[in-house]
């Protein structure tokens, strides 16, 4: 083995652990992506009309729907429990994952990785109708 594909190897299994104050976007994208593609089948198969989309910050009109602690992620729309017979033709619900917030409260990238699925499935269960109140009472 050379050195240099050595130093490749090495890199790449050290990574997801070394600090990381900020990450490119790019690279957190990536990682939103690949926690959607974790979800299981179930769940990917109906969510219809629902973006999910990367902000640096929340806006302050978002903050002042938070009621307690760090907006990491924020789900906007009519939940599937809400929604009756006369819904339709309407614009997508959007989930926001907040970069810059994720970013402060993790140290690695391993740690980024978590907390972008954790918020993503907390959002989704928005969507799906649970509450806050119940995803705290469930532990998430």
């Amino acid at each position: 083995m050379s050195v240099r594909h050595f130093e490749e190897v090495a890199t790449s299994v050290v990574a997801p652990y070394v600090r990381i104050d900020v990450m490119d976007r790019k690279r957190f994208e990536e990682l939103v992506s690949q926690a959607i593609d974790s979800l299981p089948e179930e769940f990917l198969d109906v969510l219809n009309n629902i973006d999910i989309v990367v902000e640096d910050e929340p806006t302050r009109e978002q903050l002042s729907e938070l009621h307690h602690g760090d907006l990491l992620g924020l789900y906007e729309g009519v939940p599937l429990t809400e929604r009756g017979s006369g819904y339709a033709l309407v614009l997508p619900d959007k989930i926001s994952i907040f970069q810059k917030p994720i970013e402060s409260k993790c140290r690695t990238e391993a740690d980024i990785a978590r907390e972008i699925r954790s918020t993503i499935q907390h959002e989704i269960a928005h969507h799906f109708g649970i509450s806050d109140e119940r995803l705290d009472k469930l532990g998430r």
